[in-house]
């Protein structure tokens, strides 16, 4: 982050006098005040030092020069109420008073704001070593997953056309906007502070890099989105052959999960001859954890066939039933990735010509395990209200969801209001937890409850309503 004036005014002894601008105002550098031209970019203060009685006059008279000077910072060693005065009459932000003075002050601003930008720079230069990693590990979707989180803020990455390739943080929110930045559409955008990277050239245009920060500041986020367009120029146009591969392996799965004579001479193709195997589904809340790298290393550790495959950000495979402990072992002892964990789903042993019921089954485990922050689940050990809607057909279950109804939005989808509900619930109704986990405010999270409450008619403060609530979140998932 960049120095504020409250920052300046701490590291030169002195106190700051507000005017046209705030205490927390990021300065961008510093001059003497009869260098002084033009200010830079309005969200950012310009320090200038010299004389303050020259200075002054030259404010008195007027003109361009003056109207520049007037907008920048003065800082001084000098403190007294007549400039002050003088100073507020101009509107002029200053900081007076301090330890330093002359050449002496110059200087120390100088290497203060040097010492910034280096800092700054370093920064930029970790984050984007990471982000390079993110993208060995996970393409451009785990490129701007980290992207995001390192600017703290969101992220949209558009194609030529303006068509959605991958989003993080709230950018999933914000589509319509990025796309009308990037594509320069006469429409309003509902967003402000955005920031528009180009991916390629202008004659060889791969795509658009739209990000925007939550403090607003723009400095280091300009500079690291900057290096990940070019990083995302890359990701664009180098052809992946695991592509190919993926789909191969999504095929097979079909295959096996159809059944049948079919599946066990696959198997037996694949080198499985075993009668029985269990299914597992593993996952994780983030992009940047690599499951189906992870989990080709293991195997080979186990001496286990490598049936899986990846789709949607999961993996579903079948492992030998002796083996199944161990794997759960390796997912429960994985060391945690930016706080997220890796979670793992495990069905019931079935029979090789019959996995398709084993394979719901880890899914509906992973369900539970990424809803309710559990490392590994069994279907066997599910709570009884999985057992139930396990056992219902569609429209049943359709019923129960659709007591969540009243919360969706104009488009018909559910949003932040069942979000908020689903995590409240699965916190057991703690509204701090809740609220870190959803980023939000605590007292936001108990307005969007309250709504809740008004829509739907349930009560969190009564346990039936509440497992109604919780009932419906998990057949809506269905």
């Amino acid at each position: 982050m960049p120095l504020t004036l409250s920052a300046i005014a701490r590291a030169v002894d002195g106190s700051c006098v507000s005017q046209r601008l705030s205490e927390r105002t990021p300065v961008d550098g510093v001059a003497r005040f009869d260098e002084v031209v033009v200010v830079g970019h309005p969200a950012y203060a310009t320090l200038v030092t010299g004389d303050p009685a020259a200075l002054l006059d030259r404010l008195d008279a007027g003109g361009p020069e003056a109207d520049a000077l007037a907008r920048a910072v003065l800082v001084t060693d000098a403190d007294d109420p007549a400039l002050s005065e003088r100073l507020a009459a101009h509107g002029t932000t200053a900081i007076l008073g301090c330890a330093l003075g002359g050449v002496a002050l110059h200087a120390t601003l100088a290497a203060l704001l040097a010492d910034d930008l280096a800092a700054s720079d370093r920064l930029v230069a970790a984050g984007m070593k990471v982000l390079t990693q993110a993208a060995r590990r996970g393409g451009s979707t785990a490129a701007i997953a980290e992207l995001a989180h390192r600017i703290d803020g969101w992220a949209v990455l558009l194609d030529a056309q303006g068509q959605l390739i991958t989003s993080a943080g709230a950018g999933r929110l914000h589509v319509s906007d990025a796309t009308a930045v990037a594509l320069g559409r006469p429409v309003r955008v509902r967003h402000e502070g955005l920031q528009l990277h180009q991916v390629g050239s202008d004659r060889d245009l791969a795509g658009y890099l739209v990000i925007s920060t939550r403090s607003g500041t723009v400095s280091r986020s300009r500079d690291l989105a900057s290096l990940a367009a070019a990083l995302f120029d890359l990701l664009l146009r180098s052809h992946d052959p695991s592509v190919t591969e993926h789909l191969g392996r999504e095929s097979l799965m079909r295959t096996i999960i159809d059944g049948g004579a079919p599946a066990l001479e696959l198997l037996r193709r694949w080198g499985v001859h075993d009668r029985s195997l269990t299914a597992f589904a593993l996952g994780a809340r983030t992009r940047t954890i690599d499951a189906e790298r992870l989990l080709r290393r293991w195997f080979d550790e186990l001496g286990a066939e490598h049936v899986f495959a990846a789709s949607q950000g999961r993996v579903l495979g079948f492992v030998r039933d002796d083996l199944v402990d161990e794997l759960a072992k390796r997912v429960d002892e994985l060391t945690p990735v930016s706080g997220q964990r890796l979670h793992l789903g495990i069905g019931t042993p079935s029979p090789a010509d019959a996995l398709a019921r084993g394979a719901a089954q880890a899914g509906q485990a992973l369900d539970t395990a990424l809803d309710e922050s559990r490392t590994v689940v069994h279907y066997a050990r599910l709570a009884s209200v999985e057992l139930v809607l396990g056992s219902l057909a569609a429209e049943p279950r359709a019923e129960l969801a659709r007591a969540l109804d009243p919360l969706r939005d104009a488009t018909g989808a559910h949003g932040e209001l069942t979000e908020a509900l689903r995590v409240f619930l699965a916190e057991n109704g703690r509204h701090r937890a809740s609220a870190e986990l959803l980023g939000i405010h605590r007292q936001t999270l108990v307005s969007r409850l309250r709504r809740v409450e008004e829509l739907t008619g349930l009560s969190m403060e009564h346990a039936d309503d509440r497992a109604t609530a919780w009932i419906a979140l998990r057949a809506l998932d269905r």
